[in-house]
């Protein structure tokens, strides 16, 4: 039997084929990471819920597949944390709200039912920021979480929970969702892998909406490999989702298993760089672009002006459609209800229960988006945020007949201490700088490590974006420089993140 530290840190494809093999088996994996999780979660505040029970049954019921000799899927056994914003029987989800504090859902979303079909085993429920609305995990009615880095520091957001219990050894794979950066951004500021693939590409039923156009879930992990194996775990049609794209899962794990660039023509964008960018983050993503060039790709710059105007625009589209979705939480059908004691009318009791729900950042979204569609106001904001997103589109298409991918930085900042940014939302927009276009077009993207920044010693993050339903190239692509920073300077996380 392996010693419980060293099965943490190994990769969710090592962790798989030692299960498959026999030399370890699943429980004793899954007892390694809860018993990490029990060690330093406190710290790190990763997880919302842990289903201990469901875990442990779900790893027995390998185990038992195993000595039945029947053959196991290619991350049978692994564990994974779930963003807590797909649904999950019997287990609470709550969407880092006080609205839904308590609900548990009588269903799976069909990412969490394709989870169970592939024997990965569910540890349980990430922290987020509220309806995954922020860029730091700080807006979660549970509290910060904190990245394993510097714990006084952000882990990204919405989906700082799975990013940070991948960087800390809770876990070795993890689930986000994509709507502005979500998946990116955390990936990029704990040195993980974190992939949004093309809209439409992973069901979104049983997902909570928060902006039904851009939303996307999507795999996390801290190998390029296993962000592969774990995109071909969930993606897929699903007539259950509307969005739901009817076509074939991209080779994904072939690409990631034969990375290469050679004879490859990657785009840099003008736009992604200048004012707001750390000069280490631009030091070390200058770096990664003269790697790709070495490693046989050529390099073209890239003008894409309507790139200036996304963050203005998405932040009319997205809080537009969290003030439609959002309207379901009337305190009447589920989840918190306030005041219901017979001496309130029912608009009473749904206005008090909103009020008591929802926390600062999704009330001040609420406000703007509902605004922007009202009377006078619908064609002048939200119609003219459709029509940026349409140029935005056009620029995307116009540069991939030029280029197979496009690379940035993930995002301008490496992690920025806690409370830094909590009472300047423009500041924390800004995090999504670089991420939000691809949302906006529906394109398929990854942020991988490419180093430290010097001034301090904290991660970035490489974005790579690909056309929709390309999402192989990213794999092709991601392998190939991890191979490379690999072999130059080790893993920046296996080897360099601080203990717990």
């Amino acid at each position: 039997m392996t010693d419980k530290n060293s099965i943490i840190r190994l990769t969710a494809a090592e962790t798989a084929e030692k299960i498959a093999s026999g030399e370890l088996t699943a429980v004793e994996v899954t007892e390694a990471h809860l018993a990490r999780i029990e060690a330093v979660d406190e710290k790190v505040h990763a997880f919302l819920h842990v289903d201990r029970e469901g875990a442990l049954a779900q790893s027995r019921a390998v185990d038992a597949k195993r000595e039945r000799g029947e053959k196991l899927g290619p991350l049978a056994g692994v564990p994974l944390a779930l963003k807590d914003i797909f649904t999950t029987e019997g287990v609470p989800t709550t969407v880092g709200s006080k609205i839904l504090e308590g609900w548990i859902p009588p269903y799976d979303a069909t990412l969490t039912k394709r989870l169970k079909a592939a024997d990965i085993v569910i540890l349980g429920k990430t922290n987020m920021d509220e309806f995954a609305m922020g860029s730091s995990t700080e807006n979660s009615a549970y509290g910060p979480t904190g990245n394993p880095w510097d714990l006084t520091r952000i882990p990204g957001g919405s989906g700082g929970g799975s990013s940070a219990a991948l960087a800390s050894f809770q876990a070795p794979l993890a689930i986000g969702t994509d709507t502005g950066g979500s998946i990116r951004q955390p990936a990029s500021v704990t040195g993980t892998v974190g992939v949004k693939p093309t809209y439409g590409a992973v069901s979104r039923f049983g997902m909570v909406a928060f902006s039904s156009s851009l939303d996307q879930g999507g795999p996390c992990a801290r190998t390029v490999l296993d962000a592969a194996l774990l995109h071909e775990a969930i993606a897929g049609h699903d007539p259950l989702d509307s969005t739901s794209v009817d076509a074939p899962v991209p080779p994904v794990v072939e690409a990631a298993r034969n990375g290469s660039v050679q004879g490859m023509r990657i785009g840099v964008v003008k736009q992604f760089r200048g004012e707001g960018y750390q000069a280490g983050v631009v030091q070390r993503f200058d770096e990664a672009v003269a790697l790709l060039k070495e490693l046989g790709a050529e390099i073209v710059e890239l003008d894409c002006p309507s790139f200036d105007l996304a963050l203005a625009a998405y932040y009319l589209i997205a809080p537009s459609e969290c003030s439609s979705n959002l309207a379901r939480f009337d305190g009447l059908r589920y989840g918190l209800r306030v005041a219901d004691d017979g001496s309130h009318s029912a608009e009473e009791v749904t206005s008090l229960t909103r009020e008591a729900g929802f926390g600062p950042e999704v009330k001040r979204r609420i406000m703007l988006g509902t605004y922007a569609l009202s009377s006078g106001y619908y064609d002048a904001y939200y119609g003219s945020a459709q029509k940026v997103r349409t140029l935005i589109t056009r620029d995307f298409e116009k540069s991939f007949e030029q280029v197979d991918v496009i690379v940035s930085p993930t995002t301008p900042t490496t992690a920025f201490p806690i409370g830094e940014r909590a009472d300047d939302p423009m500041a924390m927009y800004l995090a999504d700088l670089c991420t939000i276009p691809v949302n906006m077009a529906g394109n398929a993207a990854m942020s991988l490590p490419c180093g430290l920044a010097p001034e301090d010693n904290l991660p970035v993050g490489l974005q790579i974006i690909a056309p929709a339903m390309k999402d192989d190239r990213l794999y092709k692509v991601g392998a190939a420089v991890e191979a490379a920073f690999v072999e130059q300077w080790g893993h920046p996380l296996l080897e360099e993140a601080p203990s717990l």
